[in-house]
């Protein structure tokens, strides 16, 4: 438990690191995951024959993960340049909502009545964040809503990303399957970039700092050790202690950028959490 701890912590740091970086989402969101990438490579060595056992369905998978990977990315790191960090970072993290509603339209999964429960309550709180946004009431951000919004198509794609991944995970160990997939999504975002015409270069050393801290940070210490520590810790555990994220946030962005949310926000927030708890703790009975 100590690990998962470690990497709630960690976790929680990635949206103020978004929000103090100046860089377009976009190229934020690449060099995240290149960098990343670039600190598990060196231990592709080990796994040889796990690389060599990926066929065509298995590739398939790891293009359609990674690409709502990337998507994820790019949507939420946009989306805190709108909203409040409190809004975008609870909005984002009812991706198991999506996950089961996923798993039970396209993989034919059980949804039980917990879980339908847990599932209307989190768009309750849903909507009261979105309509605190629409009314511009005590809220924070340039356009909360269009943030808001954002960090919903993010829960969308990271939902995404968990179901294409499973079916890979299931037959790789985890630093292949995380090369595999964040290289698709490394590729996608540069694509992204390319598109969008933003620099590469030029960027001054505290903008570095902050893209290595990203992938340090959330990328490794974060997600990494949460992926790990599924191994050892139930699944369920693991989803209740993410639902710190949003707390961890909210309290550094107090700290730091003296964001203080409305009441609606805290309201909404704390309904979406709500609901994510009890679908999570649902789908594991």
């Amino acid at each position: 438990m100590a690990v998962v701890a470690v990497a709630i912590v960690a976790v929680s740091t990635s949206a103020i690191l978004v929000r103090l970086s100046e860089a377009p989402s976009l190229v934020k969101a690449f060099y995240r995951v290149l960098f990343t990438t670039a600190f598990i490579l060196p231990f592709a060595g080990r796994y040889r024959e796990a690389f060599g056992r990926i066929g065509r369905r298995d590739l398939l998978f790891a293009v359609v993960s990674g690409i709502a990977l990337a998507v994820h990315f790019a949507a939420w790191f946009e989306s805190l340049e709108w909203t409040s960090v409190a809004a975008s970072v609870t909005l984002v993290q009812v991706q198991p909502i999506f996950v089961a509603v996923g798993a039970w339209a396209l993989l034919d999964e059980h949804l039980n009545a917990r879980m339908v429960g847990g599932i209307l309550v989190a768009l309750v709180g849903a909507a009261i964040l979105s309509g605190a946004g629409l009314l511009g009431e005590g809220v924070v951000g340039a356009n909360p809503l269009y943030g808001n919004l954002l960090a919903i198509v993010g829960a969308i794609m990271a939902a995404g990303y968990v179901l294409a991944g499973r079916s890979l995970r299931q037959r790789l160990p985890l630093v292949p399957y995380v090369l595999v997939v964040y290289g698709v999504a490394a590729v996608a975002l540069f694509g992204f970039v390319v598109i969008e015409g933003a620099a590469l270069s030029g960027y001054p050393p505290r903008e570095w700092v902050l893209f290595v801290a990203m992938a340090v940070g959330p990328g490794l210490l974060g997600h990494t050790l949460i992926n790990w520590a599924l191994k050892y810790v139930e699944s369920s555990v693991i989803s209740v202690s993410l639902l710190g994220e949003p707390v961890g946030s909210a309290i550094l962005a107090l700290f730091i950028f003296t964001e203080i949310p409305g009441t609606a926000t805290v309201v909404g927030g704390s309904v979406v959490l709500l609901g994510i708890f009890v679908t999570a703790r649902a789908r594991q009975v």
